[in-house]
């Protein structure tokens, strides 16, 4: 029996019936009414099948921890109570559920957030998946919305597909709501999003708050109006009044109601400003305080400086911010240029000299921050390397706008910016623990101060080294989508082209972590450009010949490739510019002469008539310009281009060879972009030519090494896709089958693509589940391997290798024959490379077990190709000894199997080997989580 759905909301009361409290005391913990409690309560008898409530209360023991719900994370638990908007909340609840985006529209600080957590708390488990919630208050690109949702739903970059593109694949299939908090000051990029959102995920519901309305299609707005004062000293804003006033101290006596009515009428029911407010009531009092709001609202009413949506809570913020010192007036106003919390360093840094006002001493300036958090205009938040502050972004840019009245706006910027820069001087090349957190803790404060700085010609060199240091760390942080964009904007700020050439190289490399063909081809042009146009014509061809390179290199990668005739263009004028002197150029055209000319890497629109022996030598002229040129990274691209050639020319073990050493020689090369992408790439080739190989424990272990690769971790695909071939191939179906559901979900999260290494994958979760006895699922995986895969190399390929050893397995010799009927050169374009030596030892062996005339031709030239693969050669050994029915050689046969990892084979053996031998090998087959094997023994003799 399924368990329950349960939603986060229902689990709470869940946990409180267990502790036998009533209706009302779960309606109080909660800060939910009690008709919102009982409908829970309903709803968790019948999900449970509880008779009754006592019963219910029984079971709420049995449901704690993680099987208590599945269900979002949780939304943010407020530290006072949500005090009155009870039609408010009714409207919005009842809106929320009918409509699928609803935005709440309201001025600065009149309590939207609080508004929308409540309802959202209270509509909670009509939704299967929960609530999400998405603060944008620090997010000043437009462009990151997406990201701000990616990392509040735990949907991460993906190469190949944009983060947007990541959450809503993600979201497709989810029935949640979504709250995005704030959305006023990114509505450029708000609105877009969630147009595509809504199209996209039918089951996603979003209520946002903003200070405008968001013009797009399905929008319902909730205007969000000031808290009512009607009832006087009993409204809404009085009870708000109150019950704040008690928190820091004195709660009003009910003589004083009335008194308090008329202060919250003067604030305009201003939620922020009555908060404010009630944090000064236990030392002004009631005098204080009216006598010196009267005087603030006075001046700003209907003044030059007014503002039609924040009237109110200006005049608050005035009123506090007069009844500061001096010297926390300034401090103030300088810490507002802070997004993220900032410790008293930093805000001491700010504190300088500006303008002609004098410095704040750091002492003064811990004191003065104690001061402003007292008085609430600066929350404290406590964190592992001390404590914090921050100020609400009604704050800081009330901040801001004193900032530009003192004519300190731009000194304090240009001083938050170099702060920024020696905080990301600082992290880059740190490693440790905690630098993820390090990196954090101030990357949108490095956001916000390259957005100011970008637009400033004055500060363009700053900016520059902000976004460049800003793109090396967000590629350190596995944020490859930003690090791309910030070091193409580098390129853009950058004072000389020369410059800018490099930002975009590194752009590319990026872009190919990120497996975007079009774009690497598009950004080593670009920097070919930009070389050109700084005077360097060898860097030039040498972008030039590494975008050509790419086309054919990468092809798989590519979204539309670039026509042949265009390719052939750039690697002609990539000869034209470089310089016979200059051993690194003369490495790139070597290398895109083996790409393009010579088809070194079997690319999708490659002249299949290009000879073996021809790009053989290609590739190793490539090989022999990238050590003159002494490039760790150039070399691993050339002998890539070698390990695919020669398994072009059939020479597998040449071809792991080459692959491995790729490993070995970017041991010594620079953690930059192109690097990093060429290692991924290697550890990729290492693994799969070494299952070609018949070299499983180490197909194994660079399979391993790939699947923990940091910039693979979002997109476990392929990630995981040598790993799952390589322990098939070992009969390692447990670890197979743990394998896949990484696979599956990654693979549906990017968008389902097509490569050469997912179809082989897939096919070898389709084989487990087929040596199993599990059809269904088979049916599944071969479903899922032609979509993620090329179709030819499914039929003709690792399809007929996989496909094969399940009939086999099953005791069909025939199907399994017929599988591999073709001859290898019919099909060599499908097997040359990694499935060659499997394909020709499985002929071998179904022709054995079939009893087909040239069963032994067949085993001697599989013999030929095979020799020195110890898997293959075991197959090939075991198909002549059962075609001679040699008992030694077969038990020799298994042992080999064993010794080469290949511990389904092994077992195989044994039960080929008779009756005194096939009890072991079926305990062996049960021990790998595998179905029994039926047995079918061949034909001696015939040929």
């Amino acid at each position: 029996m399924s368990t329950p759905v349960i939603s986060a909301r229902e689990a709470e009361v869940l946990t409180h019936l267990g502790e036998h409290l009533s209706n009302a005391e779960i309606a109080a913990r909660l800060f939910i009414s009690v008709r919102t409690v009982e409908s829970h309560v309903s709803s968790l008898l019948r999900k449970l099948e509880m008779p009754d409530r006592r019963a219910l209360s029984r079971r709420a023991a049995e449901l704690t921890g993680a099987e208590q719900a599945r269900s979002a994370p949780a939304l943010p638990a407020p530290l006072t109570a949500f005090v009155g908007r009870i039609r408010e909340r009714g409207e919005l609840v009842e809106a929320v559920t009918a409509r699928r985006l609803v935005t709440a529209v309201g001025l600065g600080g009149v309590g939207k957030t609080r508004l929308a957590l409540a309802v959202a708390a209270e509509v909670a488990g009509e939704f299967a998946d929960g609530v999400w919630f998405v603060d944008l208050v620090p997010v000043t690109d437009p462009g990151r919305v997406g990201a701000a949702v990616a990392a509040a739903v735990g949907v991460g970059e993906q190469p190949g597909r944009g983060i947007d593109d990541a959450v809503v694949a993600a979201l497709a299939g989810r029935q949640a709501l979504l709250v995005l908090d704030n959305c006023e000051q990114v509505l450029d990029g708000v609105a877009p999003f969630l147009e595509r959102l809504l199209v996209a995920c039918p089951g996603i519901r979003v209520l946002a708050t903003s200070r405008a309305r968001l013009m797009v299609p399905f929008e319902w707005v909730f205007p969000v109006p000031p808290l009512s004062r009607v009832g006087g000293g009993e409204s809404e804003a009085v009870a708000l009044f109150m019950e704040r006033a008690a928190a820091v101290g004195r709660a009003p006596t009910v003589a004083e109601r009335d008194q308090v009515a008329a202060l919250c009428e003067r604030l305009d029911g201003m939620a922020l400003a009555i908060e404010l407010a009630a944090a000064r009531w236990p030392t002004l009092g009631l005098d204080g305080l009216t006598a010196g709001l009267a005087d603030q609202l006075r001046i700003l009413a209907g003044g030059h400086r007014a503002d039609g949506r924040h009237r109110s809570v200006r005049a608050v913020l005035d009123w506090s911010h007069d009844l500061l010192t001096p010297q926390d007036r300034v401090l103030l106003r300088r810490v507002s240029v802070f997004v993220l919390p900032f410790t008293a360093e930093a805000a001491a840094e700010m504190a300088a000299e500006v303008a002609g006002v004098a410095t704040l001493e750091p002492a003064a300036v811990a004191d003065g921050l104690g001061r402003l958090a007292e008085q609430s205009l600066l929350a404290v938040t406590p964190s592992a390397d001390g404590t914090r502050y921050q100020a609400l972004e009604t704050i800081r840019q009330y901040g801001a706008e004193r900032l530009a009245e003192a004519g300190e706006l731009a000194d304090v910027r240009a001083r938050h910016v170099r702060w920024c820069l020696t905080g990301a001087t600082a992290l880059t090349g740190a490693g440790g623990a905690h630098w993820r957190a390090r990196f954090d803790a101030v990357a949108e404060d490095l956001r916000a101060a390259l957005a100011w700085a970008a637009g400033r010609p004055e500060q363009r060199a700053d900016a520059y080294r902000l976004a460049s240091s800003l793109a090396e760390l967000t590629f350190t942080r596995n944020l490859l989508g930003e690090a791309q964009q910030r070091y193409e904007q580098a390129a853009g700020l950058a004072e000389d082209d020369a410059a800018g050439a490099r930002a975009l190289r590194h752009a590319a490399g990026v872009a190919g972590c990120r497996r975007l063909g079009d774009d690497m081809f598009r950004l080593h042009r670009a920097a070919g450009e930009a070389a050109r146009r700084a005077g360097d014509s060898t860097g030039a061809g040498r972008e030039l010949a590494a975008a050509a390179t790419v086309a054919y290199r990468f092809s798989s990668a590519f979204s539309q490739i670039p026509p042949a005739e265009e390719v052939t263009a750039l690697l002609a004028a990539a000869r034209e510019l470089i310089c016979d002197d200059d051993p690194a150029a003369e490495a790139a055209v070597a290398l895109a002469e083996a790409a393009v000319v010579a088809d070194a890497f079997g690319a999708v629109q490659g002249d299949p008539d290009n000879t073996a022996p021809d790009t053989v030598a290609c590739a190793e002229r490539a090989v022999e310009s990238a050590e003159r040129a002494g490039d760790p990274v150039a070399q691993s691209a050339a002998l890539d281009a070698l390990s695919g050639a020669q398994s072009w020319a059939g020479d597998t073990f040449a071809a792991a060879a080459a692959a491995r050493r790729r490993i070995d020689i970017l041991a010594s090369a620079p953690s930059a972009p192109a690097g990093t992408h060429e290692l991924i790439d290697a550890l990729a080739m290492a693994a799969a030519t070494a299952v070609g190989a018949g070299e499983l424990p180490a197909a194994h272990r660079w399979g391993g090494q790939l699947a923990g690769q940091p910039l693979l971790a979002e997109v476990g695909d392929h990630a995981t896709s040598w790993l799952l071939v390589a322990d098939a191939f070992a009969g390692h179906a447990d670890d197979v089958l743990t394998g896949s559901v990484r696979f599956l979900d990654a693979w549906e999260q990017t968008g389902r693509q097509r490569s050469f290494s997912l179809g082989p994958a897939a096919a070898s979760v389709a084989m487990i589940h087929g040596l199993r006895d599990d059809h269904e699922a088979r049916a599944t995986w071969l479903a899922i391997a032609d979509q993620a895969g090329s179709k030819e190399d499914h039929r003709y390929g690792h399809g007929a290798v996989f496909d094969a050893m399940v009939l086999l397995h099953h005791g069909d010799a025939d199907a399994a024959l017929e599988r591999v009927a073709p001859e290898p050169e019919q099909v060599w374009k499908w097997v040359c490379w990694v499935w060659l030596h499997w394909y020709v030892a499985l002929r071998a062996e179904a022709a054995a077990l079939a009893g087909h005339p040239d069963a032994r031709d067949r085993i001697a030239a599989a013999r030929a190709v095979v020799a020195g693969n110890p898997v293959a050669t075991a197959q090939v050994d075991r198909a002549e000894a059962l075609l001679d029915g040699d008992l030694p050689r077969l038990l020799a046969a298994a042992e080999a199997f064993a010794a080469a990892g290949s511990r389904y084979q092994s077992a195989r053996t044994l039960l080929l080997a008779g009756p005194e031998h096939a009890a072991a090998g079926a305990s062996a087959l049960a021990d790998l989580g595998l179905a029994p094997m039926s047995v079918r023994q061949p034909h001696h003799g015939r040929r």
